[in-house]
């Protein structure tokens, strides 16, 4: 028999804990039932029409098939710049500062992978988007997990959470080279002050690390909500860079666009593996997210809209149901407390027996991390009708619990 040849990256990778549920609903889909699916933040709606004729007139023309330019084209990294100028009065230097991604999570993973030394430790929020945490251990690296405190409207609590973040710092061992930070933050939908970030700025000053900033939700916001941008701090490009992807507030999850923008040391380090990497977007994609950036705002806001519609409706009716939620002020998901009737079963059997029984799919909140047990994500992806028909499966479900 052939001998086993150890792979010892993926050893330091768990099992997935969302595979789980997705195995579940996958068998009930084959066997006809019908589930309600809130369990990932795939959005629903189309790209809005003007970028897909873009994208249209731009395929057809010759001359575009080749490969393209890694870091972005000229136009796609101008367009970039624009938008920070235009939304944060930030500016930034299109060559230096910025760089445009096959979507931001591969743009975060390519960052990682280029600033991240054999032994370099990270401090990550805890709960967080796997890839936030799991990035850095395919590097070589390893996480320090901070407990992320959000009061019930979301808010975190800035002064406790930079305590805990300055204590991190102090016992890492060695010194934590760079913090990873998500605002509004996926899963737990919190939202931070424009104060959070000069605080934090002073502090990477003060103690040498560089901060990640993820801020893919940060044009759907709700009830007068602005997200704040790190770069709006002065100074934080000499320890900052930030990731922003067009999935979410463009409807573009598929067509894989986000960059990287700030300090010109780790945007040059992204751009310098991505030549080694890859040949970046087809050229009328990278066109097509042009358009996107210089003329989307007003499709943004129709989209963000429909999220806070959605939003709106979800709370009242599961409300309605018994199971008691807040609304955010950011994202597109609800992070919701599991019912008290169900709190012993934990995030990932009330997901799997939601699933079961009332055949509504969520993401169990200790996929995210040890500090999100006892809450699941629902992702904003159903319209009204499948958000109200989910509440009457979901009154039933609970109901049956308590007997």
């Amino acid at each position: 028999m052939f001998p086993e040849i150890e792979f010892d990256r993926m050893k330091r990778l768990p099992n997935y804990v969302f595979a789980e549920i997705n195995d579940i609903k996958l068998k009930a889909r084959q066997e006809g039932e019908d589930i309600i699916d809130f369990s990932m933040g795939n959005p629903d709606g189309d790209t809005p029409k003007f970028i897909v004729d873009k994208l249209i007139e731009v395929v057809q023309r010759p001359k575009v098939y080749g490969y393209s330019a890694s870091k972005g084209i000229d136009k796609l990294r101008l367009a970039i710049a624009d938008w920070y100028k235009r939304k944060y009065g930030v500016e930034l230097d299109s060559n230096l500062e910025a760089v445009a991604t096959i979507g931001s999570k591969a743009g975060y993973v390519n960052l990682i992978e280029a600033i991240t030394n054999t032994g370099d430790i990270a401090i990550v929020p805890n709960p967080t988007y796997p890839i936030h945490s799991y990035a850095i251990i395919l590097a070589g690296g390893s996480v320090c997990n901070v407990e992320l405190p959000f009061n019930e409207q979301y808010e975190v609590d800035e002064d406790g959470f930079l305590k805990s973040l300055k204590r991190a710092i102090k016992e890492c061992t060695p010194k934590a080279k760079y913090i990873v930070i998500n605002f509004p933050h996926n899963p737990s939908c919190a939202t931070v002050t424009p104060d959070f970030y000069k605080e934090l700025v002073a502090l990477a000053k003060k103690e040498r690390f560089y901060i990640i900033s993820d801020i893919a939700y940060a044009d759907l916001t709700y009830d007068g909500y602005r997200t704040p941008s790190i770069l709006e701090v002065e100074g934080a490009k000499d320890v900052a860079v930030e990731t922003f992807t067009l999935s979410k507030s463009y409807n573009m999850a598929g067509w894989r666009v986000g960059f990287v923008v700030g300090n010109p040391r780790l945007v040059g380090a992204l751009q310098k593996i991505k030549s080694w990497l890859d040949y970046g977007m087809f050229t009328p994609i990278q066109v097509a997210a042009t358009v996107a950036l210089n003329y989307g705002d007003d499709e943004v806001l129709k989209i963000r809209d429909k999220y806070e519609y959605r939003r709106d409706i979800l709370v009242e009716s599961f409300r309605n149901a018994g199971w008691e939620m807040e609304k955010p002020k950011a994202t597109m998901f609800i992070w919701a407390k599991i019912p008290k009737i169900a709190q012993k079963l934990g995030s990932l059997e009330f997901s799997k027996r939601l699933l079961t029984e009332a055949k509504v799919a969520v993401s169990p909140g200790i996929g995210f991390g040890e500090f999100g047990e006892n809450y699941v994500r629902i992702a904003l992806i159903e319209n009204e009708n499948r958000i109200r028909q989910a509440a009457r499966n979901i009154k039933k479900f609970l109901k049956e619990l308590e007997n």
